[in-house]
């Protein structure tokens, strides 16, 4: 007897192999009436102290400059916003710790970081591996992604989770560039949408 080939697979056989695709040239364009506004790109800040920073160079169209600097808090803002606009980032072990053996100092950041207008935690792990048992110590994960969860909740502190670095990159990149774009295009008297009866 013949099997019948199903044409669509069942979404739970899905994988998260899919492969991304490149970045666009600009993450987004701002216009009114059809007409495309002229923007000025922005410098985003990348913290000296980051020790595994995010390497912003593959959208050099999307800023103007990039530039290595001590920043108050977090690990990356945009030059001229750095009083609203904070991003930290985390890898799943450092994430780990910083929930763990030194959650006080982690707390008392994600407080300093909710007072932000834009704030964003940022995790280079996918959620399934936060959730997933650890190779190494008695950490439950449950503690971590409960954790992450009351940030949320109580803090207001947004998190994301990323499969890869190089996503981490691409979605902090474009996150700093509408924070920029938004705060342009109020300033300027166009309003807080990018274009007409749309975001």
């Amino acid at each position: 007897m013949k099997t019948r080939r199903t044409l669509i697979r069942s979404p739970l056989e899905w994988q998260l192999t899919a492969a991304t695709l490149p970045h666009p040239a600009i993450p987004v364009l701002a216009e009114r009436g059809g007409t495309q506004l002229k923007t000025p790109r922005p410098v985003i800040l990348v913290d000296t102290r980051e020790q595994t920073p995010f390497d912003f160079s593959r959208f050099e169209g999307w800023f103007s400059g990039i530039e290595k600097r001590p920043l108050q808090l977090g690990d990356y803002s945009v030059a001229g916003l750095e009083d609203v606009c904070v991003v930290e980032r985390k890898d799943l072990p450092d994430l780990i710790r910083s929930l763990t053996a030194e959650r006080s100092v982690f707390v008392d950041r994600l407080r300093r970081m909710s007072r932000y207008p834009h704030r964003l935690l940022v995790i280079t792990a996918a959620l399934s591996q936060v959730k997933s048992p650890y190779p190494h110590g008695g950490v439950n994960p449950n503690r971590i992604t409960q954790s992450l969860i009351a940030v949320l909740a109580g803090l207001q502190v947004p998190f994301l989770c990323t499969e890869t670095h190089e996503l981490g990159e691409e979605v902090v990149a474009s996150y700093l560039y509408h924070v920029h774009l938004y705060h342009w295009l109020e300033t300027n008297d166009h309003g807080r949408f990018l274009s007409d009866n749309d975001l």
